[in-house]
C-alpha cells in the first residue's frame, strides 16, 4: 500500500526506491544525504533537473575536477588584478582557507564550499608567489649600441632568423636604468652561437613588447615569465671568447637539455625525410628551420604554427 498522502502507486515507489538507494554517503560512514536531506525545504525550490545534476556532481570522485577550475580562477583572478598583490598576504589567506576546510570537513555542504575557497586563493597565492619569485629588472627604454657579453642559454632556429637566449654577465650603453639578467637576441639564419658559449656583441635592444591591441596576445608577460628582461637583435657579427669564470650548473643543465634536442633531431631526419620528419622534428624539439618555406605559411595561416611556437 503506498505511504499515506502521497500519490504514487506500490509500483512506483518501488522504482524510486534503487534511486534513493544510489544517493551515497559522504564523508565516509556519515549519514545518507541528498539536497532534500542536508536542506529540506531547498527540494521545493530548486527543479528536480538541477537537483538531479547536482547530486551527481557531488558524487565520489566528482568534485576533484571542479578544484583544478577553482584553481584555475584564482590565477585568473590575479592576472585581473588592477596592481601587484602582495605575496605575504595571499598565502595567510590560503591557509586560512585550508584550515576553514579540514574544520569543516564533516559537514558535506560547508566542506564543498570551503574546500572550492581554499582552491581559489591557492591558485591566486601560487600565481603571487611565482611572480615574486621570478621577479628581475626589465628595460625600460630602447637601446642602440649596447655592447652585450653573456652565457648562450637557449637557442632556436627558424625560416628567417634565428635567435638566442643570453644570460648577461656585462651589458654596456645608454639609457639602460636597471640592467636585465637575460635577453632574447635574434641574428641572421645560421649564425646564432651555440648552447654554452661565451660571446660578445654589439646590438639594440627593445623592452618587450606589450600587447598590440586591448585584449591580444602579451608578449611582455610571456618575455616575464620567462625572466627575459629585453629583446633585440645584433648589429654585425657574435664572437664566441673566453669566458671569464667557469658557467654555473643552469648553463650545464641548459646545454645538455640542448644537445639532447640536437640529438633527437637528428633522429628524427634520418628516419623520416622531407617535410615529414621536419614537422616531426618541429613538434617535438621545436626546431622549426627545415621545414620548406611555403608549408611554413600554410600551417601558420591554418593556426598550426602556434603549436609549434609552443614547443619550441
Amino acid at each position: 500500500m503506498a505511504d499515506e498522502g502521497s500519490s504514487l502507486g506500490p509500483a512506483q515507489t518501488g522504482a524510486r526506491a534503487p534511486a534513493r538507494a544510489r544517493v551515497g554517503t559522504w564523508p565516509a560512514g556519515g549519514v545518507q544525504w541528498g539536497w532534500n536531506g542536508i536542506w529540506p525545504q531547498l527540494g521545493f525550490a530548486v527543479p528536480a533537473r538541477v537537483r538531479i545534476w547536482a547530486t551527481a556532481e557531488i558524487g565520489a570522485g566528482r568534485l576533484f575536477p571542479w578544484f583544478a577550475v577553482a584553481f584555475g580562477t584564482g590565477i585568473v583572478l590575479y592576472f585581473a588584478a588592477d596592481h601587484e598583490p602582495a605575496w605575504w598576504a595571499a598565502l595567510p589567506a590560503a591557509g586560512l582557507a585550508a584550515a576553514a576546510a579540514i574544520w569543516l570537513c564533516r559537514r558535506p555542504v560547508a566542506f564543498v564550499l570551503t574546500l572550492g575557497l581554499f582552491a581559489i586563493t591557492l591558485g591566486f597565492a601560487v600565481a603571487t608567489l611565482k611572480t615574486a619569485l621570478i621577479e628581475h629588472p626589465v628595460l625600460r627604454f630602447p637601446a642602440y649600441g649596447v655592447t652585450v657579453a653573456g652565457f648562450v642559454e637557449l637557442r632556436d632556429e627558424s625560416q628567417k632568423t634565428d635567435r638566442f637566449v643570453l644570460r648577461l654577465q656585462r651589458i654596456e650603453g645608454n639609457r639602460i636604468v636597471d640592467k636585465p639578467q637575460r635577453v632574447r637576441l635574434s641574428v641572421r639564419r645560421g649564425t646564432a652561437p651555440p648552447a654554452g658559449a661565451f660571446v660578445e656583441a654589439k646590438a639594440q635592444l627593445n623592452p618587450p613588447l606589450p600587447p598590440l591591441r586591448p585584449g591580444s596576445y602579451d608578449f611582455a608577460r610571456d618575455l616575464y615569465f620567462q625572466r627575459i628582461g629585453a629583446s633585440g637583435f645584433v648589429n654585425g657579427t657574435v664572437r664566441v671568447v673566453t669566458p671569464p669564470a667557469q658557467a654555473g650548473w643552469r648553463l650545464r643543465a641548459a646545454t645538455f637539455v640542448e644537445s639532447v634536442r640536437d640529438a633527437i633531431d637528428g633522429r628524427i631526419r634520418a628516419v623520416l625525410s622531407g617535410d615529414v620528419g621536419s614537422i616531426a622534428s618541429a613538434l617535438i624539439t621545436g626546431k622549426r628551420d627545415a621545414i620548406s618555406p611555403h608549408l611554413f605559411d600554410a600551417m601558420f595561416v591554418s593556426g598550426i604554427g602556434h603549436v609549434l611556437s609552443i614547443s619550441g
